[in-house]
């Protein structure tokens, strides 16, 4: 029998491998609900190829295109916030919440409290409301996968052991397309150069995250929520080729560490399919055509991201959220060509510094949090330069 599925953020890269895994096992699958913030032509064609029940856009101006597109199909359309989370809020075996940024954070959270599986790769529903989603979590009995490849190759590390016995969590980082750069070579970063990683294909927001090694930053907030060892046993080391995806280090000293292609269809596939396994249309892994894997400690002084991070969590309270709203704000601003590469970290990192409030204890709250910081950090900008 077909399990059911419904895909949150259908556009975006994580939207289009989980898609194509399900087209290559199209028998599998049925899809309950698409949705995508606008891309209404691309959404609509979605639907109509994965005869989904219903698409919804999140831009509710959107949704005169998106009927038009659908009209004579038989599939719902639907638009606004309400409409997301009601659209995550159906019955289905699979809900896959993969919407960047704050706007996924009601559609995870509706997903959630409905009990059901979550594949979860919207970073933000646990870097800015980790403690508020565990909870939920835990009062519907839903289970939450993750999606993220690090997390993902530690899910698989942990898979058969007791988490109690676990000594230390490595996560690997690729160091993004700037590793080997001096301080004075980073400040003259284009956007063209930022936007293109050595190793993965991702979004634009993602990508420029990685550059700044932010999304690592961001991925050890995740992991200390997702895999309770202790702050101070999660570490982070460069990995250039992207093969080993992470490791675990158990007690007597033996390390398992899960490898993969550098190809987002790897970790998905194993939500898919969990806790079994599932066929991917994936080349095998050529160890010796790859020839070498090298490991380097983090340069925190040209990447401060990664440190940044570890304090914000340390601090705890709502610190996550603030700089993960202020790093959105100061990579838009990057994209735009409004600062230089070197200013998005450091636009964070003033927004944190100046701006602190009580520990969220709503979702509600996060969302003021966040809208708050955002504030800020547009301020922020205003006294930055393109230099």
């Amino acid at each position: 029998m077909a399990r059911t599925l419904s895909l949150l953020g259908a556009t975006g890269s994580i939207g289009a491998s989980t898609l194509d895994l399900i087209r290559h096992n199209r028998g599998d699958w049925q899809v309950e609900a698409l949705t995508a913030n606008c891309s209404a032509k691309e959404l609509a064609a979605l639907a109509i190829e994965f005869d989904a029940k219903i698409a919804v856009v999140g831009e509710e101006s959107c949704l005169d295109d998106l009927r038009s597109a659908l009209e004579g199909t038989g599939i719902e359309a639907a638009g606004g916030a309400q409409a997301l989370c009601e659209a995550a809020a159906r019955p289905v075996d699979m809900t896959v919440a993969a919407i960047v940024g704050c706007a996924g954070l009601a559609p995870t959270m509706a997903a959630v409290e409905r009990g059901g599986t979550i594949a979860l790769a919207n970073k933000e529903a646990l870097v800015s409301a980790g403690e508020i989603l565990k909870s939920a979590v835990e009062r519907a009995g839903a289970t939450l996968l993750p999606t993220d490849s690090e997390h993902n190759a530690i899910f698989q590390c942990l898979a058969g052991n007791d988490i109690a016995q676990v000594r230390r969590i490595i996560l690997t980082a690729s160091g993004g397309p700037f590793r080997t750069l001096d301080a004075q070579a980073l400040k003259s970063v284009t956007r063209e150069q930022a936007l293109k990683h050595p190793n993965w294909e991702m979004g634009a927001k993602i990508t420029i995250d990685s550059a700044t090694m932010m999304n690592k930053g961001l991925e050890f907030i995740e992991a200390h929520h997702l895999f309770p060892v202790g702050l101070e046993n999660i570490e982070i080391i460069v990995h250039p080729q992207s093969i080993v995806h992470s490791m675990v280090e158990y007690r007597d000293r033996s390390v398992l560490a899960q490898l993969g292609p550098s190809d987002m269809r790897v970790p998905i596939a194993s939500c898919l399919a969990w806790p079994e396994r599932m066929d991917t249309p994936l080349a095998p892994l050529d160890l010796a055509a790859i020839g070498e894997l090298t490991f380097q400690a983090p340069n925190e002084e040209l990447f401060p991201a990664t440190r940044i991070c570890r304090e914000a969590i340390e601090a705890g309270g709502a610190a996550p959220a603030i700089l993960n709203a202020a790093n959105e704000i100061a990579v838009e601003a990057f994209l735009s060509g409004q600062i230089a590469f070197t200013r998005i970290t450091a636009v964070a990192q003033e927004t944190l510094a100046r701006y602190t409030a009580h520990a969220p204890g709503t979702l509600e709250e996060v969302l003021a949090i966040d809208a708050e910081a955002r504030a800020r950090a547009r301020t922020a900008l205003e006294s930055s330069a393109l230099v």
